[in-house]
C-alpha cells in the first residue's frame, strides 16, 4: 500500500499541494468525502487544467480518459465545437442580465417539443428546479406533504434532505445532517422505491400529499428500472390529484430525446431538467402542465383584449435565471439533438451496454464481488439484494482500491460508475477495459485480492 501511495502522490503531487495550500481558505466537502485513514495521504481531488473530447489533463500534465463527464453534464464530451462557437459568439454580444434574452422563448419552445410539456421556466441549478417544482405542486393542490424515495438525490435544499431512521422499534423521517430543521421532516414521506407497499402508503396519505417526487432510475442504482411500479404510481397519483414530479436531471435527454418519460411511456405533471441541456453552463429547467406552471406567472393572457393573469401564483425569482450564456448553450444543444434524432441516444446506449457487459465478464472471470449495470449511457454498481453487509463492505473496498489504481493509469471515474459520451472512441473503451484487467492483476499480486483458485 505504501509503495502504491508513494507512486500515486509522485504522479499527482501538484493536485495534492494545491489541495493542502488552499485548505485554510477553501471549505470543500469533496476533499474530505469518504475520509478514512488508510487512504488519507491520497484523499485529494485531481485538479484539472484543460479538457477536450473524452480527455482531461491535470496540473501535473497527466492525461485521463474521463468517465465522470461533468457528473453527467457532457453528453458530447468536453468543449464540443458547436457549443464553444455559440458561447464565444454570445460573449462578443455581452452578458445582458435584466432584459430578456432573445433566445429564451425559442429554448422554451424546443423543450416543450422534446418533452411534450406545456410550459417551461428556468432556474440556475437542479436544486432550485426541484425546490420550485415542489412549491408549484403545493400551490396548486393546497397540500403540504410530499413523498420521495430513499437513496434518491434531489439537490441540497432543506425540503428534500431527509431519510428514514430507526428510533427504538419504529422508523421515523429525520434530517440527513445537522443544520436542517427537524420540522422539515414532518412534511416528507420517505418510501422504498419500486416496492408495491409504497403505493399503499401513498394511497393512505393521498388527501395530504401535494406531490410524489421520483428519480426514475437512481444514479446509485442503475439496475433499478421499475417500469410497472412507475405506471402504477402514475395511475394512483392521477386519481388522487397528486402531482407526479419526475426529477430528470440525469435521465433527461440522455436515455431518449424525450427523457425517462418517453422511455417508460409515462406522462408526469412536472419534470425538472439540467445537466446535458445546459451544454456545460449552469441551468435548471422546470417543465410541466399549464395547470402547475401557471403558478409562476398567472397563466395565459393576451394583448388587445380584457384578459389578465387569473391563476394563483407563488414566489419565484433569480438574478441569473435565463442567463444569456446558458440560453445560447441550451439552444445549441437542443438544435443539435433535434438534427441527430433518436439514433444518437440509441447508439450510445448500446455502446454502454456492451462496455458494461465486457466489464462484468472481466469481474466474473477474476471472481470479484462486483457487478455493473447501466441505464442508457449511465453505468454503475448493480445492487445484490441478498448480499451480506460483509460482502457489501468487500465490494466497497474493492471499488476504492480499483478506482485509485485506474486513476494512476489515466482513467478518471466516479467511485463506482460514470457516463459514456459521444466523444468516447472504441479505443478509449478498449483502453479502460485493459486498465481494469491490469489493475486487478496488480491488486492481486500485491495481496489486496485473494489468489484465484485454479481449476
Amino acid at each position: 500500500m505504501q509503495k502504491f501511495i508513494s507512486s500515486y502522490i509522485q504522479r499527482t503531487k501538484k493536485s495534492k499541494h494545491l489541495t493542502q495550500q488552499y485548505r485554510p481558505v477553501l471549505a470543500d466537502n469533496r476533499v474530505s468525502a469518504g475520509f478514512n485513514f488508510p487512504f488519507k495521504e491520497i484523499l485529494y481531488p485531481i485538479v484539472a487544467k484543460r479538457s477536450l473530447g473524452s480527455r482531461i489533463w491535470d496540473v501535473d500534465g497527466n492525461e485521463y480518459i474521463d468517465l465522470m463527464m461533468g457528473l453527467g453534464v457532457n453528453l458530447f464530451g468536453h468543449n464540443p465545437p458547436f457549443i464553444k462557437e455559440v458561447l464565444q459568439e454570445q460573449l462578443e454580444k455581452g452578458i445582458q442580465l435584466g432584459p430578456q434574452s432573445d433566445m429564451t422563448g425559442e429554448v422554451a419552445e424546443l423543450i416543450c417539443e422534446f418533452t411534450g410539456m406545456e410550459r417551461v421556466t428556468f432556474s440556475n441549478t437542479g436544486t432550485e428546479a426541484v425546490m420550485t417544482a415542489i412549491r408549484l405542486a403545493r400551490t396548486v393542490t393546497g397540500r403540504n406533504k410530499i413523498a420521495l424515495f430513499s437513496d434518491s438525490y434531489h439537490g441540497h435544499s432543506d425540503g428534500t434532505l431527509v431519510k428514514l431512521e430507526k428510533i427504538g422499534s419504529n422508523l421515523h423521517t429525520v434530517p440527513i445532517a445537522p443544520g436542517i430543521p427537524a420540522n422539515i421532516a414532518e412534511d416528507v414521506l420517505v418510501l422504498d422505491y419500486g416496492n408495491p407497499q409504497s403505493l399503499s402508503i401513498i394511497q393512505a396519505h393521498e388527501q395530504e400529499l401535494a406531490a410524489v417526487l421520483v428519480v426514475p432510475v437512481p444514479t446509485t442504482r442503475p439496475d433499478l428500472q421499475p417500469k410497472i411500479f412507475l405506471q402504477q404510481l402514475r395511475q394512483l397519483t392521477e386519481q388522487a390529484g397528486i402531482a407526479l414530479i419526475f426529477d430528470e436531471m440525469v435521465t433527461g435527454f440522455r436515455i431518449h430525446p424525450g427523457g425517462a418519460q418517453a422511455w417508460f411511456g409515462i406522462k408526469a405533471d412536472i419534470a425538472t431538467y439540467g445537466k446535458i441541456v445546459g451544454g456545460g453552463m449552469p441551468i435548471g429547467i422546470i417543465a410541466g402542465k399549464a395547470t402547475y406552471m401557471d403558478a409562476i406567472d398567472g397563466g395565459m393572457w393576451n394583448y388587445g383584449d380584457d384578459s389578465s393573469p387569473t391563476a394563483k401564483t407563488t414566489f419565484f425569482a433569480g438574478t441569473f435565471c435565463k442567463h444569456p450564456l446558458a440560453m445560447a448553450a441550451a439552444r445549441a444543444v437542443l438544435k443539435y439533438l433535434k438534427i441527430q434524432g433518436e439514433s444518437l441516444q440509441k447508439q450510445l446506449n448500446q455502446r454502454t451496454s456492451e462496455f458494461v457487459t465486457a466489464l462484468n465478464v472481466c469481474f466474473e472471470k477474476e471472481e470479484l464481488p462486483i457487478r455493473m449495470a447501466n441505464f442508457g449511457s449511465l453505468f454503475g454498481l448493480a445492487s445484490e439484494e441478498n448480499s451480506t453487509s460483509e460482502e457489501n463492505s468487500a465490494t466497497s473496498q474493492s471499488m476504492d482500491l480499483l478506482r485509485y489504481y485506474l486513476l494512476s493509469k489515466g482513467v478518471y471515474l466516479l467511485r463506482a460508475g460514470g457516463y459514456l459520451s459521444t466523444a468516447h472512441t472504441d479505443e478509449d473503451i478498449s483502453y479502460v477495459i485493459g486498465a481494469v484487467k491490469e489493475s486487478i492483476g496488480e491488486l492481486r499480486e500485491a495481496g489486496f485480492l485473494p489468489v484465484l483458485v485454479k481449476n
